[in-house]
């Protein structure tokens, strides 16, 4: 056997090997699994908070689907139902690697209103990551997180790239509610 055959007979083996590992974990592992990803890539900085709410809202309906098959078959997916999350779990598995690639990343500059920003995006992929924060959760603050950076976005656009101070004393208010959100949301007990 030469070596361009023993590479792509290594390579192919990896492929189902793979296949097979994501075929073996269960709907849960691989949930679990995705949360990770997602935390990981909001902590890097990899996925916006347009990006990230619209994975969760994903993940969310999702989750629903799955307890209302199960609740609807005692507990238990039936093989058709379990193939049918398989399917949705790859194309979000797509889509995560998608928009943790795509070079488009949030854009925080050195000041107080970004920093603060940036802060609280990590403090959301941490809440992903660990578990302490469900889809829909997540969602919501991602949404009022990108609502706030469309909101500083148009007003710098309106001001010649900075803010105003009563700009910033808007934003830090409307950061500072968030920041209750966001803590409230990883402390209530509630795990995925």
């Amino acid at each position: 056997m030469n070596i361009k055959n023993a590479l792509w007979s290594a390579t192919a083996a990896t492929l189902l090997l793979t296949g097979m590992l994501a075929n073996a974990q269960s709907v849960e592992e691989r949930k679990e699994n995705q949360q990770q990803r997602i935390g990981q890539g909001i902590e890097k900085g990899q996925l916006t908070p347009g990006e990230t709410a619209s994975l969760e809202r994903q993940e969310r309906a999702v989750n629903k689907e799955v307890r209302t098959d199960r609740k609807a078959n005692g507990g238990k997916l039936t093989p058709g139902e379990r193939q049918h999350v398989q399917a949705q779990q790859n194309t979000m598995s797509k889509e995560i690697h998608t928009d943790r690639t795509n070079a488009v990343k949030p854009h925080y500059g050195n000041n107080e209103v970004d920093r603060r920003r940036e802060n609280q995006q990590k403090r959301i992929g941490q809440g992903v990551a660990s578990g302490r924060l469900t889809a829909g959760e997540t969602a919501r603050l991602e949404g009022k997180e990108a609502k706030i950076n469309g909101q500083v976005r148009a007003d710098r656009k309106a001001n010649g790239g900075k803010l105003t101070p009563s700009e910033k004393q808007q934003v830090n208010g409307e950061l500072n509610r968030e920041s209750q959100r966001i803590y409230k949301q990883k402390h209530d007990g509630q795990k995925r």
